[in-house]
């Protein structure tokens, strides 16, 4: 199926991609895109975004534009959003007004200009703490940890008598626990897309991402994606840093299967109204991942900075359980971590990035956010 496929947020790390993937499949592509200068810079449009891609320089919440944006689209990929738990803490207004409101006027205008499908990009932050499971197998959803127990540092959750909860994958029935602007947002975007695509008959898709990484992430970002984050650090020569002990695991996604999962919700009869998690389906520490990431990079002198405390917002453990997306979009994650994580080294060699991460600690720790 050939289409034209507005893309928001598409000057993106992910929305690039995005680009990439649905131009090779034959569709025409339009992108809208504020270009905010915390992602991109001063640069303007970036380079690697496709020359054959239609561009509007616009904001998501200006009307008027997502409505020039939308005349003569047949699809939409809605990726454009504020992304950073952390951020959203302080940032609350701002977040909302991008993440939400944009979401509302995009859908406000489809009223108007009507189009077959929307694929909104949403996230596992919504889960909260992921999926648990007692010593004795009952499944927790609503699992929660304090800081400190018994004096000492208890990072990990536990069930009512103290035992410690086994973390296991999550899939998408486990109910949200919302515990961060940014989460909030995201789900408010899911909510938005599914309940206005059905009383105008527009087919609504929302895929759940997990740790998308890869070349193209904006490096001197503080708020972006954790490898990201490490790889600016590391080029600059200061040691990752780790919040809490980095035992905490999460799912790493390629953004070129990312990229392949929006392609394929976009034309799946099988995903409407769906909600669909996109994952690799491995779960890595933090910690492993930095020391792994640091010898791609050749640095293996620089050990991480285990900081030992928590940011308000963050969770414990949370991991992808991507069967739905495999028995209902036929999607599996074929990106191999260790090859791509290469690639990614190889990318960071020939790029610059300044070092905003200590600047964004002490954001948070002025405000209370980090304890």
């Amino acid at each position: 199926m050939t289409e034209t496929v507005l893309v928001t947020g598409g000057a993106g790390f992910i929305g690039r991609t995005v680009c990439d993937e649905l131009l090779r499949r034959g569709n025409r592509v339009r992108v809208l895109d504020s270009l905010i200068e915390q992602v991109h810079g001063h640069a303007g449009v970036p380079d690697t975004l496709s020359s054959e891609v239609e561009f509007i320089r616009a904001d998501a919440r200006d009307g008027d534009r997502v409505s020039e944006a939308l005349r003569g689209v047949d699809s939409v990929v809605h990726l454009a959003a504020e992304v950073g738990v952390g951020q959203s803490m302080y940032e609350v207004e701002r977040y909302t007004s991008t993440n939400d409101v944009g979401t509302a006027v995009l859908f406000e205008r489809l009223i108007d200009n009507p189009v077959r499908r929307v694929v909104t990009a949403s996230s596992m932050s919504i889960y909260g703490e992921g999926l648990y499971r007692t010593e004795d197998g009952a499944m927790v959803e609503d699992a929660a940890r304090s800081t400190l127990r018994d004096g000492q540092a208890q990072w990990d959750p536990v069930d009512d008598e103290g035992r410690p909860l086994v973390p296991v994958a999550t899939p998408e029935w486990k109910r949200p626990s919302l515990s961060s602007i940014y989460a909030l947002n995201k789900y408010v975007q899911e909510r938005i897309t599914h309940i206005m695509g059905r009383p105008y008959g527009i087919e609504s898709v929302c895929l759940r991402l997990f740790n998308v990484y890869g070349p193209g992430q904006a490096l001197s970002n503080p708020y972006t994606g954790v490898l990201a984050i490490f790889a600016s650090r590391l080029m600059n020569g200061q040691p990752p840093m780790i919040f809490e002990d980095g035992e905490q695991r999460r799912d790493f996604v390629h953004v070129r299967d990312v990229a392949r999962a929006f392609a394929d919700a976009l034309i799946k009869p099988e995903a409407v109204g769906g909600t669909f998690n996109i994952g690799s389906g491995q779960d890595r520490s933090v910690r492993e991942v930095a020391a792994e990431l640091a010898r791609a990079m050749g640095r293996n002198s620089i050990e991480a900075e285990i900081v030992g405390k928590a940011r308000t917002g963050d969770i414990r453990h949370c991991f992808c359980d991507p069967t739905l997306a495999r028995e209902t979009l036929g999607f599996e994650a074929r990106e191999d971590f260790a090859e791509r994580l290469a690639e990614l080294a190889e990318w960071v060699s020939g790029q610059t990035a300044e070092d905003r991460v200590t600047h964004a600690r002490s954001e948070l720790e002025a405000r209370g956010l980090v304890a």
